[in-house]
């Protein structure tokens, strides 16, 4: 050990040196998905911080937001470990959503994307479902099951569920291996929130 040195040095030296390891999530809607992965704790063995960015926007500028932002962070020798963008397939058109997830693929930023609404994501902390509703019957069933209800800029959804997030986990996964091999255009419903969220629980 060089002298003057001491061993509690060298750790804060070995820290100080040591990249953030932050995750990028950009989000289609300004409040609701922001103000659920938020709440997420961190884990210091997958990730330091969660960065999540709400933009109001839909499918490709979401996709094009997220590449801007990892590039811009890239450069700035503050990479992230991941990027992930969120974003539903709604009442957009079929080929806007099938653009943004090629898009994703093309430039390595992960899909979390929802047919036809994030809300799906709530519902299978309580039930399996794989039958096609619009976004409006989701809201409702929300209600019922929350017993209270269901407010979509809400921001205590993640305390809510956070007790059956592997019910989530599962029923997500479930529904996906069923949906997978069909065409986007019968895939009504889905979610790959599960994808992220795993990583999140770490």
């Amino acid at each position: 050990m060089a002298r003057g040195l001491r061993s509690v040095d060298l750790v804060r030296t070995s820290k100080k040196k040591r990249s953030l390891r932050k995750i990028l999530i950009v989000c289609e809607g300004e409040k609701t998905e922001p103000a659920y992965f938020k709440k997420f704790p961190e884990k210091p063995e997958v990730f330091d911080a969660v960065d999540v960015k709400g933009t109001g926007n839909n499918t490709t500028f979401v996709v094009n937001k997220a590449i801007e932002l990892r590039d811009k962070a890239e450069k700035n020798g503050e990479p992230y470990i991941e990027a992930w963008a969120v974003f539903d397939k709604d009442d957009f058109p079929e080929e806007n959503f099938e653009r943004a997830i090629k898009l994703a693929a093309e430039n390595r930023i992960k899909c979390a994307y929802s047919i036809e609404c994030f809300e799906l994501w709530y519902l299978l902390h309580f039930n399996y479902y794989d039958t096609g509703m619009h976004r409006t019957d989701y809201f409702d069933k929300l209600s019922q099951l929350l017993k209270q209800p269901y407010a979509k800029n809400s921001e205590n959804m993640y305390e809510l569920l956070k007790r059956k997030t592997d019910t989530a986990i599962k029923n997500a996964s479930k529904l996906y291996v069923k949906q997978c091999n069909q065409p986007l255009a019968k895939q009504n419903p889905v979610t790959l929130v599960f994808e992220l969220v795993e990583k999140l629980k770490g």
